[in-house]
């Protein structure tokens, strides 16, 4: 112990060890050290001269430190010093203005940002960097060192977690890409860092906002693991704790690490978006009406908020996306807040700056969005469009250059993709639209186009070009544009003014603009095109300019020169005899030269300034002297530049071939156009009758169902009838059979008897009645059904007859056919006989050959007179056939309504045969009441000593009766 106190404590007499010694004493300390106070007290030692000899302390103690990390997890206090020792070795210079002290209580930062101090100079400085990188490269040569630190920060101890917070982040800003390596193939690691954010203590939990803001830079996949961890509504709830704009630096760390996450990751942008985080982004816009006193903290939360918008929104973002965040912004109000700062008074330039630009990006492309912006008015008396106040700064060139940029930007948002609202600024430049008590667009752009300022020129024509951009409408309206130059002249077209200008020689920044302006307005626009050709200074104008050769500055002019020729050969429609496609073609190559030209057209896309132009919408430029391309326009121009190219090269008869074949394309467009509305007509129809097919399918399984069903339920009536009849007619046997021959009247009056055979008598009457009504229906169901099949039989039969009909009609026509080809056959034997007997009739004495062929011509002419007989009768017959078929199909007409008609009663007498099937019933359960009442009257006279004579006695007595009437009327 008196070695620590000599080198902790005062000085011991004698010489005076060096630091390297020292170290490596220490170092032998830790390593055979058994005691557990006495290897803290040697890393307690190591700390305290791991700032002074840093290189000492890494090279020789970094692996005596890990070992302590692995073997004393018991002990927080010498895991503090050894995480320290190794944070003080591995971390540069610029972040070791934090002092900690020993115990790492003392000095607790609010948060992890530090400030800027006195930097030594650059060669320390660099040396620093590399020693902090060597020691970093050391550290993680095993991959499980930084598994062991991300075990540590599990650790709840204060001295523990802290410096293994500084120490992970110190690793990660040294060689990022490695650790975040190491970290994503760890187990739960990122979950662990996450936990960080959930800390009491709010300089862990600060701290851990840095470490994740390194974790996440540039590596998609933990940005990933992070969002699905809930770090959105971790980090929104921090901003809303600490005040939202309001708060302090711990607000911009959050801010900072949800653009890591954020930026350029679609994934996460999506999931923020359907998290309805948006929403939440909200209140932070909500500014009061005092807004004096801004705090730099304050101006830079703010910002950052501005830049979060933005990222959602970004034109590099894919369309869907941003179309899907505009919308949700404007529903939610977000939208309408922002709006209300860009109006505010007492906003600091560059968070006004900053609104604009988003603003812009929120409704660009988005009409809805467009729409609300274009009706938000200014808070001004008398009230001013807000387009109106923000061009009014555009061409202010007292405004701040960053400010100018930020409204001709806002300006070209509103107007991309919206042809609505193009029309709406093209419209106040025309001469009925012109409120002369108001200021409008229009003529602040036209202010700005032709005023000395030549950034004020340069924005007023881009603004003008972009409210022509793909819209033919607005490019042939504008032509209507009448100036009043001075008093007493007469009033010039806008264009006109334009190549005034361009002719008198002014800044090269001002012709860059009207020059772009020229090509957006005739691109594709032959009218236009016609009225600059129709002015006769334009084109050697232009040939000048091209054909000189001029300094650096003005090759771009030239080129701008070459591609509006160019615009005027490929969009010309030969409408003026001096200026068509042919001679305009010749002028250049007699004057300038075809690979001159060509040449001079390539000086716009070398430019230095082009490429930077074309690969994002907003302009930013660093100064107002570079602030010469816009973006649309360099769209343009690489659509532009080959055709234009081959155009001049081209001969007249190519241009004709072409011309030809272009139509040829066109007829056979409109030709596939009309089949394909044709196929889709046909296809509509195909679909609709399918639909009716199946329907009428789907009807008539339902018919046939229900008619198997009816005929079920017939049968099923039937067979209980009959079994109903049967059980009647034995009832009636067996009464019969148990009749007794004779009974005794047991004191009973005659009266009584009497009375009981009128009741018996009359209850017969009804039976015989109710028999009768059976009969008659079972007679009215068989005559419906004979009706019913005789209707199916006629239907069938007149079907029939048709086709038989049909069948004969084309017999007979096959007939007369063939009996029209022998008619003929015959008629040129006919003419061949008669040719050879005019040839034979000179002849003075006949010969047998010349009887012969009399003969035969004779017999050729009855036959002939027979077939054209017969061919008369057959014509007669198949007019008639013909006169018949209307006829026939009339009546097949009739007989197909006539089974509609039949079917229609089927259904009817289907229901009153149920109906009467259900009387039938009634009645057979009459009868069987009937009939049990006679049965029991008979058995009560009986009983009474009556004689009673059941019906079957009656029938045989009533048949001898007529037997024996018959045999006397015999004798």
């Amino acid at each position: 112990m008196n070695f620590f106190r000599g080198v902790i404590g005062g000085q011991a007499a004698g010489p005076q060890p060096s630091g390297a010694e020292t170290i490596q004493k220490l170092c032998d300390r830790v390593a055979s050290s058994t005691l557990l106070e006495d290897r803290r007290d040697a890393v307690r030692a190591l700390k305290s001269l791991s700032k002074k000899y840093r290189m000492e302390v890494g090279t020789q103690a970094m692996e005596h430190l890990i070992n302590i990390l692995q073997t004393d997890r018991s002990d927080s206090e010498i895991l503090g010093y050894a995480l320290d020792t190794l944070y003080n070795i591995i971390c540069n210079d610029e972040e070791e203005e934090q002092d900690e002290s020993e115990d790492g209580v003392t000095h607790i930062p609010v948060s992890g940002k530090n400030t800027n101090v006195s930097a030594p100079d650059e060669a320390a400085q660099k040396q620093a960097d590399d020693l902090g990188a060597l020691f970093t490269d050391r550290f993680i040569e095993d991959p499980e060192h930084v598994t062991l630190l991300l075990t540590l920060l599990e650790e709840f101890d204060f001295h523990v977690r802290w410096p293994g917070v500084k120490l992970l982040t110190a690793l990660l800003k040294s060689q990022g890409v490695q650790v975040q390596g190491i970290i994503l193939v760890s187990p739960m690691g990122v979950s662990r860092l996450m936990d960080l954010l959930a800390d009491s203590r709010e300089v862990i939990r600060n701290d851990g906002l840095l470490l994740l803001q390194q974790l996440t830079k540039s590596n998609a996949a933990i940005q990933k693991i992070v969002a699905f961890e809930n770090a959105f509504e971790r980090l929104l709830d921090i901003i809303t704790e600490e005040g939202s704009s309001d708060g302090g630096i711990v607000v911009e760390d959050c801010l900072l690490l949800l653009l890591n996450l954020l930026k350029n990751n679609s994934s996460n942008q999506n999931f923020f978006k359907e998290g309805s985080y948006i929403q939440r982004m909200k209140p932070w816009f909500e500014v009061g009406d005092d807004n004096s006193g801004w705090s730099a903290q304050k101006v830079t939360n703010l910002h950052l908020m501005l830049q979060l918008v933005r990222v959602m929104v970004s034109p590099v973002n894919s369309p869907g996306a941003t179309a899907s965040c505009q919308k949700s912004m404007y529903q939610c109000g977000l939208l309408q807040q922002l709006c209300t700062i860009l109006m505010a008074t007492g906003v600091p330039a560059d968070i006004l700056t900053e609104t604009i630009n988003t603003v812009s990006e929120v409704i660009r492309g988005s009409q809805v969005n467009q729409d609300y912006f274009a009706s938000v008015n200014a808070p001004s008396n008398p009230p001013r469009p807000a387009i109106v106040v923000l061009l009014m700064s555009m061409v202010n060139e007292r405004q701040p250059f960053v400010l100018r940029c930020a409204v001709l930007y806002c300006f070209q948002c509103f107007l991309y993709k919206n042809q609505k609202g193009q029309g709406e600024i093209v419209a106040t430049l025309l001469p009925s639209t012109i409120d002369a008590n108001s200021i409008s667009a229009g003529q602040l752009l036209c202010g700005g186009l032709f005023s000395a300022d030549s950034l004020s020129n340069w924005c007023a024509a881009v603004a003008l070009a972009h409210s022509l951009q793909d819209n033919l409408t607005q490019k042939e309206q504008l032509l209507r544009v009448q100036l009043a130059t001075s008093l007493g002249k007469p009033p010039v077209s806008l264009l006109q003014q334009c190549t005034n200008i361009l002719s008198q020689g002014s800044k090269v920044q001002t012709r860059v603009g009207l020059l772009m302006l020229l090509c957006t307005w005739i691109s594709n626009c032959p009218i236009a095109v016609t009225h600059f050709l129709h002015n006769q200074e334009n084109v050697p104008f232009l040939t000048a300019q091209i054909s000189e050769n001029l300094g650096e500055d003005e090759r771009l002019v030239q080129g701008l020169c070459a591609l509006l020729l160019g615009i005027c050969i490929y969009y010309n429609d030969n409408s003026l005899e001096n200026y068509t496609k042919e001679k305009l073609k010749q002028l250049i190559e007699k004057r300038i030269g075809k690979e001159n030209f060509v040449e001079k057209l390539g000086f716009i896309t070398k430019h230095e300034l082009y490429s930077r132009a074309a690969q994002k919408p907003q302009p930013v430029f660093p100064s107002p002297e570079q602030m010469l391309f816009d973006h649309e326009f360099t769209k343009l121009v690489k659509e532009l530049e080959g055709v234009i190219t081959k155009s001049v090269h081209k001969s007249s008869e190519e241009e004709k071939k072409e011309e030809e074949v272009k139509k040829t394309l066109e007829q056979h467009d409109n030709i596939v156009t009309q089949y394909k509305e044709l196929i889709r007509e046909q296809d509509t129809q195909i679909q609709e009758l399918k639909e009716q097919v199946s329907s009428m399918s789907s009807q008539n399984e339902q018919m046939q169902t229900t008619v198997t069903q009816q005929l079920s339920q017939i049968q099923q009536h039937k067979d209980q009838y009959n079994l109903l009849k049967l059980k009647l007619g034995k009832d009636n046997q067996s009464q019969s059979n148990s009749q007794a021959d004779g009974s005794q009247m047991n004191g009973l009056q005659t009266e009584e008897v009497t009375q009981l055979r009128e009741e018996l008598e009359e209850l017969r009457k009804q039976h015989t009645l109710l028999q009768t009504q059976l009969g008659e229906k079972d007679t009215l169901i068989s005559s419906l059904r004979s009706e019913s099949s005789q209707t199916a039989e006629g239907s069938a039969a007149a079907e029939s007859d048709h086709t038989e009909l049909l069948k004969e009609l084309e017999a007979l026509r096959i007939q007369v056919q063939s009996q029209s080809a022998e008619i003929n056959q015959m008629k040129t034997e006919r003419e061949e006989l008669l040719r050879r007997a005019e040839a034979t009739s000179s002849e003075a004495a006949p010969s047998s050959d010349g009887s012969s062929d009399s003969a035969k011509m004779a017999e050729l002419e009855s036959r002939l007179a027979a077939q054209t007989a017969e061919t008369d009768r057959l014509k007669a017959e198949v007019k008639s056939s013909s006169e018949s078929r209307p006829e026939l199909e009339q009546q097949l007409a009739s007989a197909t309504s006539t089974v509609a008609i039949l079917q229609t009663e089927k259904a009817k007498l289907q229901t009153e045969v149920q109906e009467s099937k259900k009387e039938q019933d009634d009645l057979l359960m009459l009868l069987a009441d009937q009939d049990q009442k006679i049965h029991s009257l008979k058995q009560k006279l009986k009983d009474l000593g009556e004689t009673v004579d059941d019906e079957d006695d009656l029938d045989t007595r009533d048949q001898t009766d007529d037997d024996y009437e018959e045999d006397e009327d015999e004798d």
